[in-house]
């Protein structure tokens, strides 16, 4: 993953997608890129989505900024963890955002396969 795919995964939102018997997409925005290019989500209300990553293992994160267009599409397996530091960040992110109300129950991490250019013109479904 190149430093402009990180970039752009760290200032905008994603929207993972996974499936089973039925596909599912949900937008996420407690997450982060890590030092070693995986990618991190906190789980708050990730049910369909831990459910078919059970069935398969199998997740797909897409961004974009929608003023320049560019973007990218993640392909790549996923681990769920309900401790480490990782799962400690997102908790105290969401119960300060949600005032206590809500909290992470654990982490999803993800281990890039294959990044896309989603970017409209002649570099679009690019591997890069």
């Amino acid at each position: 993953m190149n430093q402009a795919v990180a970039k752009l995964l760290k200032e905008q939102l994603w929207t993972l997608a996974t499936y089973s018997d039925q596909p599912n997409a949900v937008p996420v925005a407690f997450k982060d890129v890590t030092e070693d290019g995986k990618l991190v989500v906190g789980d708050v209300f990730l049910e369909t989505t831990l459910a078919n990553l059970r069935s398969n293992g199998k997740i797909a994160v897409s961004a974009y900024d929608a003023a320049t267009m560019e973007g990218y599409q993640i392909k790549g397996t996923a681990e769920y963890v309900t401790e480490g530091p990782v799962v400690e960040t997102f908790k105290a992110l969401v119960s300060d955002m949600f005032h206590g109300a809500a909290t992470a129950k654990g982490a999803l991490v993800i281990t890039p396969e294959t990044v896309i250019v989603t970017t409209p013109g002649p570099d679009n479904k690019n591997v890069l």
